[in-house]
Order: C-alpha cells, then sequence, then structure tokens
C-alpha cells in the first residue's frame, strides 16, 4: 500500500523535473526510470559483491568493473553538481559516461536493459540532475512492495498524458479482471498491447495475494520468472516502463517483444498463451497490407479493436481464456466486419460474460463507453448461455475527477460471476442475467446489454386536471394576499 511518506518524495521528484524544465509526463517517467535502473545496477554489483566477499569466490556477472567505479551510484551521488553531470554527459571512464554504460550493461541487468539501444539523457542542468538523484537516494527500496508501489504511483501520473494517446487502464479494472480470471500456477499470460505491463503485474501480485505456498516450489518460481509473463508492444518508451515495472514488481525475466502484434513481423504466436489480458488501442486504423494475413481470414477489418480480437484468438491455446476491454461499438456495430468477428467468439468459440461498464471509467483522458468481454478458446463452439453484468459504478466518481465513492459494484460483479449457477434465476431486470444462446444468434450477434435488459417503468398517477388547477389558484391567491400586506407595510 502506498504510504503518505512515499507520495510525497515520489511528489517532490515529480515537482523538481516539472521546475527543472521537463514538463511532459511520459518524459518525466522515462527519466525517472533511467535514474531508477542506473541505481538499480550497483545495489546488483553490491549483491554480488557481499556474496563474493563472504563465500570467498570470484565475482560473477560484473556490472561494473573496478576502472568504472565512478560510474556507479553509490560514488556519483557523492560528487558537487557539475561533477556529477559530468559524470553522465563527458566520457570520462573507459570511453564511456553514466549513461553510454547503461545502455551497453547487456544481460547481467535483467530484461529492462535489452530495450535501452534508444533511450535519450535529457536532463539538461547539473542542477536538476543532482536534485533528482538525492531525493531518489533517499527513498528506501529495499522491499519488493515499496518499489512497485513507488513505480504504481509514479504511473499513475500517466493520466495526465492521455492526449499523447498513452495512458493506463485503471488498477482497479485490471484487478477485477484478473480476479474474474483466477490465473493458475500453469498459465502462459500474455498481453499483446502491454503498455506499461499493469494487465502482468496484476497477474503476478494474484499469485502473491492467493498463492503464497506456490513460491515455496523451485519449478513454479523459475515458471514465474522466465515463461508466465509475456508482452507485445511497439512503443520504445512503454515497453521500457512496463520491464522496470515488472522487474520492480519482483518478475525477473518476463518475455517482453518490441513490434507490433497484429504485423506480419510480429513472428508466429500461434497457439502459444493460456490466458490473455489485455485492453488493446480503440479508434486505430491499419491497411490490410500491414497486418498478418490469418487475421484478415478470422476478421477483414482495418479498425484495431477488431483485428486484435481475431489476434487473441489465434495466440491463445486451445482451452485458454481472454478477458479484453473493447469499446461498445464492437458489441453492437453492424458492419460485417463486427459481426463476423462477434460471430466467431460466441458461435464457433465459447463468450463467457460480458460487463458493461460506466462511461466515465477512463475519464478524464476519455469518455468512450466500454465493455469487458470474457471468452474462452474451444474451435468446436461451446457457448450456451452469456452472462451479462450492468456495472453502473467502480468505486469513483465518473466525473473527471475520479474521486473514491462509496458506491461500487465490482465486489458484487466477481460474488456473481464465481457462482454462475445462481444467476439462471435472474430476471431480466436485475444488474446481471443469462442470455441463451439462440436469442443470441436471433439478434444477429448482437451483445449490447440494452439489447436484453428490461426495464421497469414506475407508474405515477397524476391529480386531475381540475385538482391541479384548483392548487395553482390557491396558490395565486397567498401570492396576492401576501403581495397586498407587503404593499401595506410599504405605506
Amino acid at each position: 500500500m502506498i504510504t503518505g511518506k512515499l507520495k510525497l518524495q515520489v511528489d517532490k521528484i515529480w515537482e523538481s523535473f516539472w521546475t527543472g524544465g521537463i514538463s511532459n509526463p511520459l518524459s518525466i517517467i522515462e527519466q525517472f526510470t533511467y535514474l531508477l535502473f542506473i541505481r538499480r545496477l550497483d545495489e546488483r554489483q553490491l549483491l554480488v559483491e557481499n556474496k563474493a566477499n563472504t563465500l570467498g569466490i570470484s565475482i560473477q556477472n560484473v556490472i561494473f568493473t573496478p576502472q568504472q567505479k565512478e560510474l556507479r551510484w553509490s560514488s556519483f551521488k557523492n560528487k558537487d553538481p557539475e561533477s556529477m553531470f559530468e559524470v553522465f554527459t563527458k566520457p570520462l571512464v573507459d570511453g564511456m559516461t553514466v549513461f553510454d554504460h547503461m545502455k551497453q550493461v547487456g544481460d547481467a541487468a535483467g530484461v529492462f536493459a535489452e530495450f535501452m539501444s534508444k533511450a535519450t539523457f535529457i536532463i539538461a542542468t547539473p542542477r536538476l540532475l543532482d536534485q533528482v538523484v538525492q531525493l531518489i537516494d533517499k527513498i528506501d527500496m529495499k522491499d519488493r512492495d515499496t518499489k512497485g508501489d513507488l513505480y504504481e504511483y509514479m504511473l499513475s501520473k500517466i493520466a495526465s498524458a492521455g492526449t499523447n494517446g498513452q495512458f493506463r487502464t485503471p488498477r482497479h479494472i485490471i484487478k477485477m479482471m484478473v480476479d474474474m480470471t483466477q490465473p493458475t500456477k500453469d498459465d502462459v499470460i500474455c498481453d499483446p498491447s502491454s503498455g506499461t505491463s499493469g494487465f502482468l503485474v496484476a497477474a503476478g501480485e494474484y499469485f502473491r495475494d492467493n498463492h503464497k505456498e506456490l513460491f515455496l516450489d523451485k519449478a513454479f518460481r523459475d515458471h514465474f520468472n522466465n515463461e508466465m509473463f509475456n508482452g507485445v508492444e511497439i512503443d520504445d518508451t512503454m515497453i521500457r516502463i512496463g520491464a522496470m515495472n515488472l522487474q520492480l514488481h519482483g518478475i525477473e525475466n518476463p518475455n517482453l517483444i518490441k513490434n507490433d502484434a497484429l504485423s506480419e513481423s510480429a513472428g508466429d504466436t500461434r497457439n502459444q498463451y493460456s490466458l490473455i489480458l489485455a485492453n488493446p488501442p480503440f479508434k486505430g486504423s491499419l491497411d490490410y497490407d500491414a497486418v498478418e494475413n490469418s487475421i484478415l481470414k478470422m476478421v477483414k477489418s482495418k479498425k484495431t479493436e477488431l483485428l486484435f480480437l481475431g489476434l487473441m484468438l489465434r495466440m491463445m491455446k486451445t482451452g485458454g481464456r481472454a478477458a479484453v476491454i473493447v469499446p461498445d461499438g464492437v458489441l453492437f456495430g453492424s458492419s460485417k466486419a463486427h459481426k463476423q468477428i462477434r460471430q466467431e467468439l460466441i458461435e464457433k468459440h465459447k463468450l463467457d460474460a460480458v460487463i458493461s461498464m460506466p462511461s466515465g471509467v477512463f475519464k478524464p483522458y476519455a469518455g468512450v463507453s466500454t465493455a469487458v468481454l470474457f471468452f474462452t478458446k474451444t474451435g468446436t463452439g461451446g457457448t450456451d448461455r452469456v452472462w451479462f453484468y450492468d456495472m453502473t459504478a467502480d468505486g469513483y466518481s465518473l466525473n473527471d475527477h475520479r474521486n473514491p465513492i462509496k458506491e461500487n459494484d465490482i465486489p458484487d460483479v466477481l460474488n456473481r460471476y464465481h457462482n454462475l449457477a445462481d444467476e439462471s434465476f435472474r430476471a431480466r431486470t436485475e444488474k446481471s442475467f443469462l442470455v441463451p444462446f439462440d436469442e443470441i444468434k436471433d439478434n444477429d450477434w448482437d451483445l449490447s446489454i440494452n439489447r436484453y435488459k428490461e426495464i421497469v417503468y414506475e407508474e405515477i398517477e397524476y391529480a386531475a386536471p381540475t385538482e391541479i388547477i384548483k392548487d395553482i389558484q390557491a396558490l395565486d391567491q397567498e401570492r396576492n394576499q401576501a403581495l397586498a400586506a407587503l404593499k401595506q407595510m410599504l405605506n
């Protein structure tokens, strides 16, 4: 849980960047991430050195040679601002700066280092660099939870970057989706539009919160750290942020791919994953030539929100599950492609649930209405009934401020979804209900909840017109009497 002290420390770092001339939220987070990584490099080396000294063995996985001492956090943090800035900007040690070394460190530093080739250092003054380094150095980052909370709070500030097209799925919505899918110890999980890796992080936290005993098993730990978590992301900045987010949350070696998941160059990812969690891009449009051909065979469209559904079905193993956020238009769009992908999900696979979410969930950066689809890949059908839920509150106000409120449907969503046997008797006027396959088919595969929800209109009886006229006349008489009394007082 993020503490007030930790928030204050992050806020000071953010303010320092802002007043120092770096105001773009993503740029701030990226520069913060680089400095965090540089600090972690030194901490990793210290652990290796202590282990070697204790056991009397040679140092393994050397990150800094003895000649590169000045490039270490523990060394340059004690320099005056001008000298520190020189170590970052002038190649003084082995022809390298601190930043050059960070980009070339290689496998010894984990997955984050793989995506450093295009990293750019944009802190322009010694004063700003010194301020931020000293503030980061004061943060106690020995505890995994603290490191994760720190970074999550920093990432929460991306909300102000929504105009740049980069924004995060709300953490409580991600947690709801993960809790509904209940990842298993053998799952291989993927997010084909991973961004900051929020879904993968939440899946990892699910095991720590609910299945701590699994971490006693070495086979599970190996699977957790090396095979379970997979992501694809096209943006250089976001994949670096996502890699750091995963590592700070204790996922050491996730498989992250820098690519466009929909393209021919993305490689063959067919039938590889048992669980997909995603919030793919909305409202994007691609030329047919840019999309992998097998996806177009499933859904002939240029719309990214439809193409990603086809991609997910291709990526999943038979029996694999998916939870994906889609814009409402996917549920009721009348184009051939919209109907094609809905029919594919319902008729050829197993559509489990549709949760309609309120339009304010993605505010302040988007007011689009969305839903969450839950489906299972079968290839042979299996949709018997689809569970619908009409979520009207998510625990936060639905305006731009998104302040916490008491009204929250999410606990009810989880309770009902995990007890579907009790849903058979619910009326269409309730929050949730089941709709049979044949009815959805007869409605041209329409999945909008309003197509099936029944609204009860409350009958209101009004007084007869003659009675209303009498009441108005009585009010007029009272008004005239009051006006006459007022005039008499003034005279």
